[in-house]
């Protein structure tokens, strides 16, 4: 099975994550037990309710400790390609077109998150830009058509 890369923040976010979940757990069998003494559970909102939460806190709680269990961890401050666009680094863009510029960090799946600027290594965008360097002009192809960007810095 492949690794699952994150950056060391995606994997602290996903441990933070993790630790609250298994906080939440007893306080949801509490729940639970409440429900309980009301009497009939087929008629039981409350019961059913916190049962629900039940099964999807421990979902969320096993798909964590999967990630978690089967990532790699990039850690880009000792690679020696520092002006080159890798995994973990944020990149400044010049869009061409309308002469914009947006800032992206390029992580792995999981912590990819657009309104947040950071964008998949895997997306189109994340590919047309790993290993260029500043100066560099690329041309990617879209779903919404084509993006021009000239790479300007890269942190």
């Amino acid at each position: 099975m492949a690794k699952i890369p994150l950056t060391k923040d995606g994997e602290k976010k996903l441990q933070e994550e993790l630790k609250s979940l298994k906080i939440e757990r007893p306080k949801i069998s509490k729940a639970i037990a409440e429900a309980r003494e009301h009497g009939d559970l087929k008629e039981n909102a409350e019961y059913h309710a916190a049962r629900e939460q039940q099964g999807l806190v421990e979902a969320k709680i096993k798909d964590i400790e999967f990630k978690l269990s089967n990532s790699e961890i990039i850690d880009n401050k000792t690679t020696d390609k520092k002006n080159h666009i890798i995994f973990g680094c944020t990149v400044e863009l010049l869009n061409i077109n309308d002469n914009s510029k947006v800032k992206y960090q390029i992580v792995g799946d999981e912590e990819a998150d657009l309104t947040k600027n950071k964008i998949s290594f895997n997306s189109p965008i994340g590919q047309g830009l790993i290993n260029k360097k500043v100066g560099d002009e690329i041309a990617i192809t879209v779903p919404n058509g084509q993006l021009n960007f000239k790479v300007i810095e890269i942190t």
